[in-house]
Parts: structure tokens; C-alpha cells; sequence
């Protein structure tokens, strides 16, 4: 608290050192034993243990034989949060120098002559102060208003007991409204670390999902090179048989080109004799050789390869219904599915037989 300073900026030092020894709690100079926060604001100890009440309510007085952990409340002035022992206000500090200060105003204002004015004066009797409360109007006054003015015939009382009541109320706001604003804060704490848990819940899952998700890609991917393996296998064993044949016959017809050539020539022999020399062999070979023309041969439907088709319908409608659910509907769902394959093969043998 820098008196020092305020008391330079304002003209009237006395005036402005009473602002500063003023309770934020019941708006009064500070009570004696005053106590002094760790954020270094001061509040009278009765004060300070109303609202620590308030905010805690099931803690037990001083002087109880059941050991409390302590508590905890905001400061009025800064809302930095107190926290306190088992010894609650009673474990605070006093401070001195503050209650020190308060016993040298109030001695400085005991010495000094009391001015005209610093007491509220009636209007309608301006010589008047204004010393009681007028009950039935609620409004301040002063005891001619009472014996002949406009509050004759109303109820009042001392203005000293109006002014304690309404402070003790005011205080009891103040403390309910300090309690409330505490529960709210610790709502509002609340809320964020539930608002923090599901961004990390959140994260979490989809992490778990992705997983899941690139360990289907990776077993489609391993199944889809394995197929397809399986295809380019026997498309090489069907392009060797068919390489094959066509060699065969490829050498087959360079033998019979060649038959053909020497028969031809034999027949533009001018001599019989020579003639009938080959001509017999020529055509015994002619003759094998026509009987080699019959090689092997690819059967109908040879080149077809639609035996490596898929039928992925199902598979496909049943990771379309990938969903999030427990996994006793996911068992369920592989049951529905067995007794739909066991349904259509019993169908299938009903009909061959």
C-alpha cells in the first residue's frame, strides 16, 4: 500500500490516508486485528474470515477438535486466490504498521475541532442533523422532520441501528456474492479442463482410428499384390504352353515347306528312272509328314481368365457399415452375416437336388 504517493495527489492528506485504511469487505475503516493477504491487500480478520466462511462452508471453527485441511478464498480487491491452513484466517499475518497507522488517524482526528458540514444537515431544517431513519419512507432524517415535519406521524428509529443493520447486511451480500463468484470461478475451471480432457480424448481416438484404418489399407494392399501374382503366374504358364505350340508348329511347317520344295523338283525330273529313285522315299516322307500336322492344340475357352473374378459385393456393403459402436454389435453383425452364407448354400443344394 503506497501511502506516500496518494497522499501527494491529493490536497487533502488526512481525507485521503482514511480511503486508504478502508475495508473493501464492510466499506468501513479497517477493524483491528487487520490481516494482511499474500497478494499484500488488507482486509479487517473479521472480514477476511466471512467470506473464507462463505467459501468454505463446511469448514470447522478454531478451537474444533476436527482437524481440517484448510481452505481457500479470493481476495475482494485482486481475485488472487488464498489458500489456507487448518488455521484459516487465524494463520494470516497481521499487520501492524496498518493498525498503527489507524490508531494515529484516529487520534489525529479526536484532536481536531469537527467542521460544519461533515455531517450530513437536513434540508427542510438546515440547522439539523440528520440523526434518525424513517422507517415507513426508508430515508434518513432528523428528529424536527419527526416532531413537526412530514415523517410525524411515521415509524423511526435511531440511525445508529439502521446503519449497523444495513452494514451487517450489506456485508452478507458481499459475502454470498464474493461465495457465488468463487463457485462460478471453479465452474468456469471445471468447464476448461473438461473442454482440455475432450480435445485430448478426442485426439486420442482418432489417432486409434487411423491406426485401424492404415492397417486395412496395408492388408487390402498385401491381398491385391497376392491376387494379382496368382494372375500373372498363370498368364506366364498359358503364354509358355501357347509359345510353345507355336514353335512346334512353326517347325513343323519349315519341314513341310521344304518337302514341298524337293517334291516339286522331283516332279521336273526328265528321266523316269531317276525319278522312281526318290520318288517312293518322297512320298513316304510326304506322307509322315502329314500325319505330324497333328500337334497339340489349345482347348476352347483356353485364353479365358475370368476364374480370377471377385465378388466383393458383401465385403464392399460391409465397410460401407463400418460405424462406431461396441463390440457386441460388431459380433452381431459377423453372426448375421455366417447365417446368411450357411442360408444360401443350404438354397444352392436344395436346388441341384
Amino acid at each position: 500500500m503506497d501511502y506516500k504517493s496518494s497522499l501527494i495527489q491529493d490536497g487533502n492528506p488526512m481525507e485521503n490516508l482514511e480511503k486508504q485504511l478502508i475495508c473493501p469487505i464492510c466499506l468501513e475503516m479497517f477493524t483491528k486485528p487487520v490481516v494482511i493477504l499474500p497478494c499484500q491487500h488488507n482486509l479487517c480478520r473479521k472480514c477476511a474470515n466471512d467470506i473464507f466462511q462463505a467459501a468454505n462452508p463446511y469448514w470447522t471453527g478454531r478451537g474444533s477438535s476436527v482437524s481440517m485441511s484448510g481452505g481457500r478464498f479470493r481476495c475482494p480487491t485482486c481475485r488472487h486466490e488464498v489458500i489456507m491452513d487448518r488455521h484459516g484466517v487465524y494463520g494470516l499475518q497481521r499487520n501492524l504498521l496498518v493498525e498503527n497507522i489507524i490508531d494515529i488517524y484516529k487520534q489525529e482526528c479526536s484532536s481536531r475541532p469537527l467542521q460544519k458540514g461533515s455531517h450530513p444537515m437536513c434540508k427542510e431544517h438546515e440547522d439539523e442533523k440528520i440523526n434518525i431513519y424513517c422507517l415507513t419512507c426508508e430515508v434518513p432524517t432528523c428528529s424536527m422532520c419527526k416532531v413537526f415535519g412530514v415523517h410525524k406521524a411515521c415509524e423511526v428509529a435511531p440511525l445508529q441501528s439502521v446503519f449497523q443493520g444495513q452494514k451487517i447486511e450489506l456485508n452478507n451480500c458481499i459475502s454470498m456474492l464474493v461465495a457465488g463468484n468463487d463457485r462460478v470461478q471453479t465452474i468456469i475451471t471445471q468447464l476448461e479442463d473438461s473442454c482440455r480432457v475432450t480435445k485430448e480424448n478426442s485426439h486420442q481416438v482418432k489417432e486409434e482410428l487411423s491406426q485401424k484404418f492404415d492397417t486395412l489399407y496395408a492388408i487390402l494392399d498385401e491381398k491385391k499384390s497376392e491376387l494379382l501374382q496368382r494372375i500373372t503366374q498363370e498368364q506366364e504358364e498359358k503364354l509358355s504352353f501357347i509359345e510353345a505350340l507355336i514353335q512346334q508348329y512353326q517347325e513343323q511347317l519349315d519341314k513341310s515347306t521344304k518337302l514341298v520344295e524337293t517334291a516339286i523338283q522331283s516332279l521336273d525330273e526328265p528321266g523316269g528312272a531317276t525319278f522312281l529313285l526318290t520318288a517312293k522315299q518322297l512320298i513316304k516322307s510326304i506322307v509322315e509328314a502329314s500325319k505330324g500336322c497333328q500337334l497339340g492344340k489349345t482347348e476352347q475357352g483356353f485364353e479365358n481368365m475370368d476364374f480370377f473374378t471377385l465378388n466383393l459385393e458383401h465385403i464392399a456393403d460391409a465397410l460401407r457399415a463400418i460405424d462406431f459402436g461396441t463390440d457386441e454389435e460388431e459380433e452381431e453383425f459377423i453372426e448375421e452375416e455366417d447365417q446368411e452364407e450357411e442360408d444360401s448354400t443350404e438354397g444352392k443344394e436344395e436346388g441341384h437336388q
